[in-house]
């Protein structure tokens, strides 16, 4: 991957089929689902970020518009498609989203399904080591935070949270 300004660490794929596995998936799809309401969250979470982070003795993050834009894009085809997955369609994997997305540096993503708040969300992800992990990289330094809902209104939300170098 010399050519490609990404760095997917073993670690942070292993999060993401941990996290792939967390929630079963239907078999197969056939109804098209419209996404409802979608929405960059990445201000509303910084204290909860920063709660985390200096927690755990390590310097806060910098909510980050980029990531935001490629966070809402896998929450908004998450809820589309009514599953989650680190994937949008073949060939269209995280590693391509990032290098789209012109994130530089290392990257990793958290997702989640749920009707949840983003204090629960947050507490989910920390008590799952391979995401508690990402969350805790000191090497990461911004990140980006949306949702997307399963449906005009629906309360199901689809996550992602990118963090990145």
């Amino acid at each position: 991957m010399s050519d490609h300004k990404f760095l997917l660490s073993r670690r942070s794929f292993l999060g993401f089929a941990t996290a792939s596995a967390l929630v079963p998936l239907a078999a197969c799809q056939t109804v098209t689902r419209t996404p409802g309401k979608s929405a960059g969250v990445s201000a509303s979470a910084t204290s909860i970020v920063q709660n985390i982070r200096s927690s755990n003795g390590l310097a806060g993050l910098t909510a980050d518009s980029v990531l935001e834009s490629a966070a809402l894009q896998q929450a908004g085809y998450m809820a589309s498609a009514g599953r989650m997955s680190h994937t949008t369609g073949w060939g269209r994997d995280f590693a391509t989203r990032v290098r789209n997305n012109e994130i530089h540096g290392i990257a990793a993503e958290n997702i989640a399904v749920g009707r949840m708040e983003l204090d629960k969300l947050f507490a989910m992800w920390m008590a799952s080591p391979p995401h508690r992990r990402n969350m805790l990289d000191q090497k990461f330094t911004r990140y980006g935070l949306a949702y997307s809902e399963a449906a005009s209104g629906s309360s199901q939300r689809y996550w992602a949270l990118v963090l990145a170098s």
